[in-house]
């Protein structure tokens, strides 16, 4: 018999990177399955491709929840779409490679190098923009088989490897692990007592299954993780509430 995992993912600022490109790291605005198990996997210290433990969870299914602390809606802008009850965006301006001393051995190393080895005629800087979510709130209800959830509950509670919320700068504010329970609408019933407490509002729900609001196709389904990433597609709605 399967079980659901519930995560609290809670914090100033998140990160869910999809389809970025290394000058323009956007986020979703919810969390991807991707760094969901990516998560998971960090938390049983496992590291490579893990292609065997990917396969044997692609097909469970994962809902998320969007909350909010205050009852007027956010405006932001998506990756797909404007409407008000998305969280915010914050967009953050990088120079990498910038300001080093290229006489230095260790210095030169942080500057960025064309593909052989030269630096460019530009001395090497490059602009990059981070995007972030600020103060989002989510639970994730993750469906999965009883022994499995259970070992990833118990990683969770003491983590092998550092947990964050899509990038290493984005700390968690809250226990993410809020336990495994017997059916969905327990993981649910205790995800609103969590909002409860802490008197939020729903803002919207991000389900696998078609027909539902706005529907995306994402490729965020892992199915080779380390140096060469591999993914497949999958169908969400999105369904706003409040």
């Amino acid at each position: 018999m399967n079980k659901y995992i519930l995560l609290w993912l809670e914090g100033p600022l998140q990160s869910w990177g999809y389809n970025s490109k290394f000058g323009r790291r956007e986020t979703l605005v919810f969390p991807t399955k991707s760094a969901i198990y990516g998560m998971f996997l960090a938390a049983m210290g496992k590291r490579g491709e893990q292609k065997e433990f990917l396969e044997t969870i692609a097909g469970y299914k994962q809902t998320v929840i969007s909350y909010s602390k205050s009852h007027k809606k956010n405006k932001a802008d998506d990756l797909f779409t404007t409407n008000s009850y998305l969280p915010k965006l914050l967009t953050d301006y990088h120079m990498i490679g910038s300001g080093y001393d290229n006489k230095d051995p260790w210095q030169n190393l942080l500057i960025p190098k064309k593909r052989d080895g030269t630096t460019p005629n530009t001395g090497g800087a490059k602009i990059t923009y981070r995007y972030y979510l600020q103060d989002a709130k989510f639970s994730v209800i993750q469906e999965m088989e009883s022994s499995l959830a259970e070992k990833i509950s118990q990683a969770l509670y003491n983590p092998t490897f550092e947990i964050s919320l899509g990038r290493k700068s984005c700390v968690p504010t809250e226990f993410i692990n809020q336990g495994v329970f017997d059916s969905y609408n327990d993981a649910l019933e205790q995800a609103n007592q969590i909002k409860n407490r802490k008197e939020l509002i729903e803002q919207f729900r991000v389900f696998e299954e078609e027909g539902l609001g706005e529907q995306f196709i994402l490729d965020d389904v892992p199915l080779q993780f380390g140096q060469f990433k591999k993914y497949k597609s999958r169908i969400v709605s999105l369904v706003a509430y409040g």
